[in-house]
């Protein structure tokens, strides 16, 4: 592949944050600098098939427009009610149904399938932990979900891996035994010191691989919501390494505008990327890095890099989650499962339909770790 170097506008060089073994990082972290010669600070390695796509994303025509309202419509969650009636409509879902499993119904074939293994769970959070709201400052989980997740914790490793950013998912959670993953992974943080049940990282755990881009972030964050403050409903994050735009309160027919304003925004940083997830854009840094990468990490530094005597399982509801279910299926061990009551193109093994049938499945899975000294 050819490569070439592009200068990063508005990055102020920064050094990552790693607190993890050397033998870790080389063997997980992809090194982009293959060549003898090392790059100067404020200077990044990127293919070039890669930076004129995203540029021709960000600059497309009125045709690219109309292309990206159609993938908005077609990420958008599915109500019940538009649903049409229809036997072909029942007869894809069965069909689905029976590529995609309920994990709940597979639950003791599951278990089977981890014996002797041990279990370690991943876990997005909006959509899963807790319901899609409107409003995203207000996706509370339940006290329940809370407990549940507190209980699942003492009996596996356990991981929130969000898009959005750690201090704020945190708010949500409140639990410092997790392991923490925000911004699609790019901010990685092990469990506060003495709550980890867990003693297979020895120290802290502190990754952040995008670190450099955290001033450009700012600077788009800013534009961006000067920019859509005149689309009623639009919201914009800021979630430290990333950035969204939300539209899910936004009038169908504003979706044109608020593309063109989005991209007219990105078209002065080359180095970020534009993706779509469930009635949100997403703005990320345009390295290797996705949860599926965050997973991978994970597992290395809890030492399950090399080993098959691991069992990772990963829910969530977002396309972005496809990445991790992808790397376990890639991997050929432990399962993803899909949050959604509709069918949709995924690598996950299984399905749950909702937040509730989560907990339930949670719920299951801490009843069978403390029934095992008993057995």
């Amino acid at each position: 592949m050819v490569r070439f170097v592009v200068e990063k506008p508005q990055i102020m060089s920064a050094t990552q944050n790693v607190v993890v073994s050397e033998t870790t990082r080389s063997s997980i972290i992809p090194n982009n600098n293959s060549s003898s010669q090392k790059l100067p600070p404020g200077l990044i390695s990127i293919s070039k098939k890669k930076l004129l796509k995203n540029i021709d994303i960000i600059n497309g025509g009125g045709q690219r427009i109309n292309a990206w309202v159609d993938s908005m419509r077609a990420s958008s969650p599915t109500h019940l009610k538009s649903l049409p009636s229809s036997i072909s409509s029942q007869q894809q879902l069965n069909s689905w149904i029976m590529q995609h499993p309920s994990a709940l119904e597979m639950f003791e074939q599951i278990m089977e399938a981890s014996r002797g293994k041990q279990i370690v769970m991943f876990l997005d959070y909006d959509g899963t932990l807790s319901p899609i709201v409107d409003d995203p400052d207000k996706a509370f989980m339940s006290s329940k979900m809370r407990r549940t997740v507190k209980k699942l914790a003492k009996c596996f490793p356990t991981a929130i891996v969000t898009g959005r950013c750690i201090d704020k998912v945190y708010n949500f959670v409140k639990l410092a035994e997790l392991y923490y993953a925000g911004s699609h992974g790019m901010d990685i943080k092990g469990p506060a010191k003495g709550f980890s049940r867990h003693k297979r990282v020895k120290q802290s755990l502190l990754y952040q691989p995008a670190n450099d881009y955290l001033p450009m972030i700012n600077e788009v964050y800013r534009q961006l919501l000067e920019k859509t403050k005149s689309t009623p409903g639009a919201k914009v994050e800021n979630h430290k390494f990333c950035a969204s735009v939300h539209f899910r309160c936004v009038d169908e027919k504003k979706w044109s505008e608020l593309v063109l304003q989005v991209r007219s925004v990105l078209k002065e940083f080359p180095t970020l990327k534009l993706t779509q997830g469930r009635k949100v854009f997403e703005i990320r840094p345009m390295i290797e890095w996705d949860k599926g990468k965050a997973l991978e990490f994970l597992l290395e530094a809890l030492g399950f890099g090399s080993t098959n005597n691991v069992f990772p399982v990963y829910i969530g509801d977002d396309r972005t989650d496809e990445d991790a279910f992808k790397m376990l299926r890639d991997r050929g061990e432990g399962f993803g499962i899909l949050v959604s009551k509709f069918p949709k193109d995924t690598d996950a093994s299984y399905s749950l339909q909702d937040p509730s049938e989560v907990m339930d499945f949670l719920r299951r899975l801490v009843e069978w770790k403390q029934m095992q000294p008993r057995m």
